[in-house]
């Protein structure tokens, strides 16, 4: 890695330990740019990443989508290119040098205008791939990184510049080795795009039984062909994908309500609270009113700390 590069990762570092003085993810004063501190490794957390590029800047940190891992480090960058459900932890992070990550939501839109001002080479309509991956940081995208995060020492340039900035980022992402890959969410009547369209359907209506037949005319895609690309994207299937995102709606309701989790079964679309409890079980490692008994400890214990 050269000087350079070691010089804009460590600005970057400091710009995120100024503005984020606590453990957590801190909104910034540029609306899609948020910054992540964790003091501490961190037991697996479940959360749906939005179309999202998030770089390290400090510490390590693994991501799950379904069964599949994805590793990354300062160096590399994550990008997740359509919304997915996923379990991300921290792996390295210290009191004296905590785990720093900057982390830019963009749309579809955003990345359809970037393609349509610039000669990037996105070929239209190719095969879909996964909507999650992980590549090493050029200097380009640091450097135009940093321009971004540094606005916010001056907020009355953030107007005008920061859509700039982004705008640059995004092009630096889509010249790199997955642009290709990114830019297939913004080319209608791509099977990418396509499948987006069908994730949108299903978080839109989770907690609803789910008719492939429907999903399958949504993505004008046969039941068969909607399974493949669905799978290839995602690495799950239509139905895995509404489970986990009933299942994280559902803890998140337990744990905001004082409610039973037969209630927030039903709430969740689960028609049997048996049912439910045993895919709880399954991805949370204990039954609802352990794990949230659990987690309310350990909320407990850190506010005492």
């Amino acid at each position: 890695m050269s000087e350079r590069i070691n010089k804009l990762r460590d600005d970057l570092a400091k710009i995120i330990e100024r503005y984020s003085k606590q453990d957590g993810v801190h909104p910034t004063a540029i609306p899609s740019l948020f910054f992540i501190r964790e003091s501490n490794v961190t037991e697996p957390k479940h959360g749906v990443y939005k179309p999202s590029l998030c770089i390290i800047a400090q510490g390590e940190k693994e991501v799950f989508l379904a069964q599949e891992r994805f590793s990354y480090s300062p160096g590399d960058y994550l990008i997740a290119s359509v919304d997915l459900p996923v379990t991300g932890k921290v792996i390295k992070a210290a009191s004296d040098n905590p785990y720093l990550c900057f982390k830019l939501e963009f749309t579809p839109s955003q990345i359809l205008e970037v393609i349509s001002d610039s000669d990037v080479g996105i070929r239209s309509k190719e095969k879909a791939k996964r909507a999650m991956f992980v590549s090493r940081t050029e200097e380009s995208i640091l450097d135009a990184v940093i321009r971004l995060v540094r606005l916010l020492d001056n907020p009355k340039d953030i107007p005008v510049l920061a859509p700039l900035f982004i705008k640059e980022i995004l092009y630096r992402v889509l010249q790199g080795p997955y642009g290709s890959t990114l830019g297939q969410v913004a080319i209608e009547g791509s099977d990418t795009y396509r499948i987006g369209e069908v994730i949108e359907q299903i978080k839109n209506h989770y907690d609803k039984p789910i008719r492939i037949e429907e999903l399958a005319e949504i993505a004008n895609m046969s039941v068969s062909s909607l399974h493949r690309h669905f799978k290839e994207v995602t690495a799950m299937s239509p139905i895995q994908f509404q489970k986990q995102l009933r299942l994280q709606e559902a803890r998140r309701l337990l744990l905001a309500e004082a409610t039973d989790a037969a209630e927030v079964a039903f709430r969740v679309g689960y028609e049997s609270p048996s049912q439910f409890s045993r895919e709880y079980s399954r991805m949370y490692g204990l039954p609802p009113r352990e794990d949230i008994k659990r987690l309310r400890e350990k909320y407990d214990q850190r506010l005492n700390a």
